[in-house]
């Protein structure tokens, strides 16, 4: 049986904005990571392993997950703390 990981990625450190990071992954998860001999890389014959799939909810992703029979786990993502801060409280202290 296939095992995946449904989760909602995060921005990466490039990003300052909330953009495309509205969508869900179903990613598969390697059942027999190998390391190639030659260049020391991780690798696996498994292909599914290259696919991600994006869904624009959560409740698609797990219906397709189900509708294949594929076994997941749900990642929930972590709520953002935001601060408000005034530019003047740099100087207040």
């Amino acid at each position: 049986m296939k095992k995946a990981k449904i989760y909602k990625p995060n921005k990466t450190a490039t990003q300052s904005g909330l953009g495309k990071i509205d969508k869900w992954v179903l990613e598969f998860k390697t059942k027999d990571p190998t390391k190639n001999p030659l260049m020391g890389w991780e690798s696996s014959s498994d292909t599914y392993t290259e696919l991600k799939l994006e869904f624009t909810t959560k409740e698609l992703a797990i219906t397709y997950a189900k509708k294949n029979k594929i076994d997941f786990e749900i990642i929930e993502p972590k709520q953002r703390k935001v601060m408000k801060k005034s530019y003047a409280d740099n100087f207040l202290n």
